[in-house]
């Protein structure tokens, strides 16, 4: 199975803000036609039209053989165990599917882990799995590598966790990337890769620190670093990203269709562009737009800061950074 996989969060859009559905479609079937399989989405991706818009341009044209799919379970505003019935059988149709490949727990952390716990969301899963309706069964996991050893000694029944890891975030002590990544090794889990170019942060990087990645590799793009250096990770066996043209997955796909493992010099070099682009980082945004959702603020542009992650931005108005 190829390495890359197609993230259904960060779609294209035509003026009016929906998702250009014609652009979707023909960025599914190049995807599909270079043997590339994987879709990821999930219940609130895109204000919650990254599943309707999945089933468009990739369920109803192919057959179900032919592709692997990924959703999850968003539980963090759930109040009871029945909600989690009701939002799954809301997904089976939305996707117009009998069955995920995988079914990951939303962005389990600190405190969707407790929402988890008291909703007895691990049991709901493994039912599932035991109807036929998941394939394997995971987490999506944004906290620290302690809290991750907590959830894997406990839940033993988790087969893949999905982390975020890139070469800016592996020594970051807030996002803690290599030491979650170990974690999930020790205890012999499949590591999917989610934000490997931090929603296009690696692309649009500092003068120096681009200069320094074309001086050993002048013809590779900036987002082909990022995607091998993830890629290139022992139990890696999916990296996802959230393409939105076709430069972009033409890009991605060049990369992975023939991985080339990196090799120590580019680790080293790597790991000097992110101390390059540390120094010029304040806010490190992956316009991913989840800010939005719990801001007290009621600050609906997460743009704002994504716009400004690599300069120095005062904003009085966010709490949450």
């Amino acid at each position: 199975m190829k390495k890359l996989g197609f993230g259904f969060m960060r779609l294209p859009r035509l003026d009016d803000q929906s998702i250009n559905m014609d652009l979707v479609k023909q960025m599914v079937d190049a995807f599909m036609k270079q043997g590339f399989t994987y879709f990821d989405t999930a219940y609130k991706y895109c204000g919650g039209l990254s599943e309707p818009a999945l089933r468009e341009a990739l369920i109803d044209r192919y057959p179900r053989e032919s592709y692997i799919l990924t959703t999850k379970l968003s539980n963090e505003f759930m109040k009871s165990k029945e909600e989690q019935e009701q939002v799954f059988e809301d997904q089976m149709q939305r996707l117009g599917v009998d069955y995920f490949d995988y079914y990951l727990l939303h962005n389990q952390g600190a405190v969707n882990y407790k929402v988890s716990q008291e909703l007895d969301s691990f049991a709901f899963v493994l039912k599932k799995k035991a109807e036929g309706k998941i394939k394997h069964i995971g987490i999506s996991f944004h906290d620290k590598a302690d809290l991750l050893e907590e959830i894997l000694t406990a839940r033993p029944e988790i087969e893949v966790v999905q982390l975020q890891i890139n070469y800016l975030d592996w020594e970051n002590e807030s996002i803690q990337s290599r030491k979650c990544w170990e974690v999930a090794r020790k205890h012999g889990k499949p590591v999917i890769v989610m934000e490997p170019i931090k929603g296009g942060s690696l692309v649009n990087i500092p003068e120096q620190a681009e200069a320094l990645l074309k001086s050993y590799a002048p013809e590779a793009s900036n987002a082909s670093w990022a995607l091998r250096f993830a890629a290139s990770h022992e139990g890696v066996i999916m990296v996802l990203s959230g393409m939105n043209s076709m430069e972009q997955l033409k890009d991605n796909m060049d990369t992975m269709k023939e991985l080339v493992p990196f090799t120590e010099q580019e680790f080293k070099i790597t790991e000097e562009a992110a101390k390059i682009i540390q120094e010029n980082m304040t806010i490190p945004c992956t316009g991913c737009g989840y800010c939005t959702v719990q801001c007290p603020k009621k600050n609906s542009d997460s743009g704002i800061f994504f716009s400004f992650s690599a300069r120095i931005y005062d904003n009085a108005d966010c709490v949450l950074l």
